[in-house]
């Protein structure tokens, strides 16, 4: 007799259908996995067998083989072992098998029978969704299974026992319900920011157009505690947002009990973090810090301090909002939208221009250090700004009046300006000026005939790329919506090119 239960295999954020059959024949006793399983799918024998025996099934002294299908698709991590159980207590009639026809399983053992959560959770919900079937899963990952839709049926049995009595009609198992992840009041506030006016002026519009930022000044100065304090101005994610980060997070295994959360992600890798750490890889290809940062912030600290490979390695995803892992046996893409947000010192020590300092290691100290950062990628970063350091005025001063909840209203109504725009464009997908192509930006940004002037005279003068002088009229479009103009004119066209090229003449000189 040969069982089947339906299972999953992840490829980046999407489930592929797996057809678990497994079959009890006559025979020298053994047990095998076949269909290219991993070290964790092979080692399911020990728990599976050890599970089942803690409820009381014996294995049958015969020879069961587990095939994983399709056979040349590789399978890997431990959520094969409930399907592996489930379509063994079929096979040996401890459990009706139609029962298992209309379900999605996934899960892992422990050795006492219960049933421990598991990665990617949400993606197999959605995966089985989409082929009519519910799922089943451990009662950890209910609440994220539970968003893929309110109709599907969903099981989140606690152990094998619990499971085996709800499909025997001697205990009904409930529905999990959908639970999300309170983050308020937990997010520093920007009114602890003292001084500061153009960082923080620099920070309303990056957060209201979704432009990618650069501060460059001394140690101490306050880089960190403004990048920190972004997420508090940003608006929540929407539905459909909430739930395409969740699936990232699910599959990296990041979700908090299950729950999901409306605020956006925000991700501060170390300096010494690897090329696959940042854009994902490994042996299954999981997903990297760009990836994690989807719809989100990517904050880079003492950005020359990474390796020129990483830092390089984010051109590609700033550009297109994806990124692709390629390797001999796989190829995966995740989506990578996120908002780059880095700080540096102004050279090695440090104290490069500042009053009364003097750089220790020499004039050349600042262009060096700096020259660690490749031209390209700085051209794709749209507001570069000095953040000198706080005086001891500006300590003694009071906080702020202004604080994020203020701020964020306005960065709230730019972007519902701006998507309301696109839609009436009917450009779907696109909700920030950031995100738009180069010829729809020209068109929605066309400045007037004083701002033209200005720009023309710019080109020439700073040596802007076509990129450059796109990311401009980006920024120049962002603080028309903050001000609520129709119009781009030679104010939002100046102040967008005193944003750009802080470090761009170290770049000449070295």
């Amino acid at each position: 007799m040969v069982a089947r239960v339906t299972t999953v295999a992840f490829e980046g954020i999407n489930a592929r259908i797996v057809d678990v059959q497994v079959h009890v024949a006559p025979g020298l006793p053994a047990f095998t996995i076949v269909g290219l399983p991993d070290k964790a799918v092979g080692e399911s024998r020990e728990r599976v067998r050890a599970a089942l025996s803690a409820i009381g099934l014996g294995l049958p002294p015969k020879r069961i083989t587990v095939n994983l299908a399709p056979a040349d698709l590789p399978k890997g991590g431990s959520h094969y072992d409930l399907p592996i159980a489930l379509g063994l207590m079929a096979a040996i009639g401890a459990i009706p098998g139609d029962m298992l026809d209309d379900y999605v399983v996934i899960g892992e053992l422990a050795l006492d029978g219960s049933i421990s959560a598991v990665a990617g959770a949400l993606p197999a919900a959605i995966g089985a969704n989409a082929i009519d079937k519910g799922l089943i899963c451990p009662i950890a990952c209910g609440p994220e299974a539970a968003w893929a839709d309110r109709d599907m049926s969903i099981l989140a049995p606690a152990n094998l026992v619990s499971l085996a009595n709800h499909f025997k009609g001697q205990q009904i198992l409930p529905r999990p319900e959908p639970d999300t992840l309170d983050q308020a009041g937990t997010i520093p506030d920007l009114a602890d920011i003292k001084g500061q006016e153009v960082a923080r002026r620099a920070l309303e519009i990056a957060a209201a157009g979704g432009h990618n930022l650069l501060m460059v000044g001394p140690p101490g100065a306050g880089k960190s505690m403004l990048a920190s304090r972004l997420p508090s101005i940003l608006p929540p994610l929407s539905t459909p947002e909430m739930l395409e980060v969740s699936m990232l997070q699910s599959i990296a295994g990041l979700l908090d009990g299950g729950r999901i959360s409306r605020a956006r992600p925000f991700r501060n890798p170390h300096h010494s973090a690897t090329m696959a750490a940042m854009v994902g890889g490994g042996l299954r290809a999981h997903p990297g810090e760009v990836s994690l940062a989807h719809l989100g912030v990517l904050f880079l600290d003492e950005f020359p301090e990474f390796t020129p490979q990483v830092l390089d390695s984010l051109r590609q995803p700033l550009e297109s909002g994806e990124i692709i892992i390629a390797r001999a046996n796989y190829r995966v893409m995740y989506p990578s939208r996120f908002q780059l947000i880095a700080a540096m010192n102004p050279c090695r020590c440090g104290m490069a221009g500042e009053p009364g300092r003097t750089c220790a290691r020499g004039p050349r100290c600042a262009g060096d250090y700096q020259a660690r950062i490749s031209g390209p990628l700085l051209d794709r970063i749209d507001i570069q700004i000095e953040v000198p350091a706080v005086t001891a005025g500006d300590l003694v001063l009071p906080r702020p009046t202004e604080d994020s909840a203020t701020v964020a209203a306005r960065v709230a109504a730019a972007r519902s300006v701006q998507e309301a725009r696109f839609q009436a464009l009917e450009l779907s997908g696109i909700r920030t000026n950031t995100d738009c192509s180069a010829a729809t930006i020209e068109n929605i940004a066309a400045p007037d005939i004083s701002g033209r002037k200005l720009l023309q005279e710019a080109i020439g003068a700073m040596r802007l790329s076509a990129r450059g002088y796109h990311r401009v009229l980006r920024v120049a479009r962002t603080l028309a919506d903050l001000s609520g103009a129709e119009t781009v004119g030679r104010n939002e066209i100046a102040e967008a090119l005193g944003y750009k090229g802080t470090i761009g003449a170290f770049h000449e000189a070295a």
